[in-house]
């Protein structure tokens, strides 16, 4: 089973999603890839634990993504991969890819939005042979992607991850889309049209193909959300997928780095605690339904105390409330003042369990 990018081998083929604020940093990455896949550190406001981070969050962010993307590769012991989720929605978006690859990351993965721009970013580290991979929903994005890179970079992406309506977090689809997919748990229950998105998923996997036979290079496909058990990975493998990404099942990992009270929130949470809400970087995204949630629904705007400078377009004058101060809250515990991003099935998590344990149950061992 296992899967070989850009020339370096997973033993698995389980790549984890990254997360933040503060839920996979390098203590859950770095137990992944000690296990043998692909453990990734995200990179959104991870320095809010440095005792700078009012007076210099940039500053703050950087320093603590290159001390983790470090500790993460020690606790891997070379078994698998490290990798960081950079944002392209945030400022900070190049910066950090340039600051992970010169701390020796073995992937970067992009995601809300389309990094139209990674392959220039990664060359201006020389130094490094970092994988590069975006995060797509739709044939169109995997389309625009691989032509832009193909056109302007001589380049195309080392793997695609293919992230389906039941991710949590921020989604790359609209209200309308997840409601045709039937994984807007709005008002019904979740009628997720899984025949549906499966025939979008041959339909990207043919877009690949296509510049796999231009470069000569094979690029594996790697799919995400809702992927929860083995026989949800089973079920991807029979697209065609080479590996999947998880992120939700993660969470309720002693090695995760989120706070007990964010796991055990999980753990809580009914199917119909799942709800979609739409955050202010301009995306839909999924998240537990709790005191804060329920706040915002009735219109109600947390203050805003200061301005992080984490989202390239964001009016502290205009949006509902401040994401990375409900994250940090998540990240901190204050669970109900917090945005508790999931996946579709946080619902069924039952217990805390162990990454190694994780990673046998979901290849079938």
């Amino acid at each position: 089973m296992a899967v070989t990018i850009r020339g370096k081998t997973l033993p698995l083929p389980i790549l984890q999603g990254g997360m933040g604020v503060g839920i996979s940093l390098d203590r859950l990455a770095g137990a992944v890839a000690a296990a043998g896949g692909m453990g990734t550190i995200s990179t959104a406001v991870c320095g809010f634990r440095e005792p700078d981070f009012a007076a210099d969050p940039k500053g703050a962010n950087l320093r603590a993504l290159a001390a983790q993307v470090r500790r993460a590769r020690e606790l891997a012991r070379g078994a698998g991969m490290v990798a960081i989720n950079a944002m392209v929605a945030t400022t900070q978006y190049a910066d950090s890819i340039r600051t992970a690859l010169r701390a020796g990351v073995d992937a970067v993965v992009c995601g809300a939005g389309l990094p139209k721009d990674l392959p220039g970013i990664a060359a201006q580290v020389p130094e490094s042979d970092a994988a590069i991979a975006p995060i797509v929903s739709s044939g169109r994005a995997a389309t625009l992607i691989c032509r832009l890179w193909d056109k302007h970079y001589q380049r195309v992406p080392d793997f695609v991850v293919l992230e389906g309506p039941l991710a949590g977090g921020h989604l790359g689809f609209s209200r309308e889309e997840l409601a045709e997919y039937g994984a807007d748990t709005k008002d019904v229950p979740n009628t997720y049209n899984q025949k549906a998105y499966d025939k979008e998923v041959r339909s990207i996997m043919e877009v690949i193909k296509t510049y796999e036979e231009k470069y000569q290079k094979h690029i594996p496909v790697v799919t995400a959300g809702g992927i929860y058990t083995h026989e949800d990975v089973m079920h991807q493998f029979e697209l065609g997928a080479e590996g999947v990404q998880v992120g939700t099942r993660f969470v309720t990992t002693e090695e995760c780095d989120a706070p007990d009270a964010y796991k055990q929130a999980y753990i809580n949470a009914k199917k119909e605690d799942i709800i979609i809400t739409q955050s202010p970087v301009g995306m839909p995204g999924r998240a537990i339904l709790n005191p804060f949630l329920q706040q915002i629904k009735e219109g109600v705007r947390p203050a805003i105390k200061s301005c992080f400078q984490c989202l390239e377009h964001c009016d502290i004058r205009t949006i509902p409330y401040c994401i990375t101060q409900a994250l940090v809250n998540a990240a901190e515990g204050d669970e109900n003042n917090a945005l508790l991003f999931c996946g579709s099935n946080a619902y069924r998590a039952e217990k805390i369990e162990k990454v190694d344990d994780v990673m046998k149950e979901l290849v079938g061992e």
